[in-house]
């Protein structure tokens, strides 16, 4: 049976419950004092696995999640919560993060829809730059880590201005050649998440997934607009307003790298969080033209050869493959 903390219960004889802060499918965010260290508060993520699954699942799973939880306490970057502490209760695990006070961005974005006005955009950069630091980090461990829940409410405004990325929730280690259960068996937040999530982990997904859902938060935070389902771009690819036609304060330089990192196709994206980046900031005048940092354009192919006949043929299985897995989703 799942263990449901009561208000003022002490866990692992250290961290006394507060109050909840978040909740979700996959489990619940409690506020804490560790009484260990006087005036210290954290945050406790409680982990709630599958129901479906067998024991034999469960197991597998509980074991992925100490082996991702030790990784995750190893990892020090100034736009991550600190895992201080990991434990199990029973059939129940825990997951100890540094708190971290603030607003979110939802609420940021909220703020501004009833003031009526848009974020500004210089604003919003310095944010993105601290973001996309951090994910560099991740993206640059050995093996990499996605977060794969990139939205507004997973990323927070401290009162000093640093942003922090939170809740690890669906925290993926991309070990070479194994087939990885995420911890909470999440898929992300359908208004952000590209289209090649939806197929769980029997698909393939690689630090391109964060960089659609990095671009997707862009165009809410500076649009107040969420974006179009994925789903629903899938079956209309033009149905995507542009930042600009929403809000004409949005630059085309960052409209159009924006738009670049929502690309259906992982491979039409930037291929790192540098090179988005540095097409968002301007420092790299072609950069919506090139694929991994390679300074060479993308020439036009001619029709009707051979090679390009192929490659439409190739393209066209990977979108059949994604389009049946969308339908079994639905």
């Amino acid at each position: 049976m799942t263990l449901q903390p009561n208000l003022n219960a002490v866990l692992h004889g250290r961290y006394r419950i507060e109050k909840v802060i978040g909740q979700g499918g996959f489990g619940n965010i409690y506020l804490a004092e560790d009484t260990r260290l006087s005036g210290r508060l954290c945050a406790v993520k409680q982990v709630r696995y599958d129901p479906a699954f067998t024991p034999e699942m469960l197991r597998e799973a509980r074991d992925q999640f100490m082996r991702e939880a030790t990784v995750l306490a190893r990892l020090d970057h100034p736009n991550l919560p600190k895992v201080s502490d990991f434990f199990s209760i029973d059939e129940s695990d825990f997951l100890v993060m540094d708190y971290v006070p603030g607003d979110d961005m939802r609420a940021l974005i909220s703020k501004a829809e009833s003031a009526n006005k848009f974020l500004p955009e210089n604003e919003v950069l310095k944010w993105a730059v601290q973001i996309a630091d951090a994910l560099s980090y991740l993206h640059g461990q050995n093996p990499p880590i996605l977060h794969r829940d990139i939205k507004p409410s997973n990323i927070k405004l401290t009162p000093t201005g640093l942003v922090k990325m939170v809740d690890f929730g669906l925290v993926k280690l991309l070990a070479p050649g194994e087939v990885t259960i995420t911890i909470l068996q999440g898929q992300g937040s359908a208004i952000y998440t590209p289209l090649e999530q939806y197929g769980g982990d029997s698909f393939h997904t690689d630090a391109r997934a964060d960089i659609y859902a990095f671009g997707a938060t862009l165009y809410h935070l500076l649009t107040n607009t969420t974006p179009i389902n994925v789903r629903d771009r899938f079956l209309d690819p033009k149905n995507l307003p542009n930042p600009r036609a929403i809000n004409p304060a949005v630059s085309p330089r960052v409209a159009e790298a924006i738009l670049w990192a929502m690309e259906l196709h992982p491979d039409n994206r930037p291929q790192n969080v540098n090179a988005f980046i540095k097409a968002l900031t301007g420092e790299s005048t072609d950069s919506l033209l090139k694929f991994s940092g390679k300074s060479q354009y993308i020439p036009k192919p001619r029709f009707g050869t051979a090679e390009v006949r192929l490659g439409i043929a190739a393209s066209a299985l990977v979108f059949l493959s994604l389009l049946l897995t969308l339908l079994r989703n639905l």
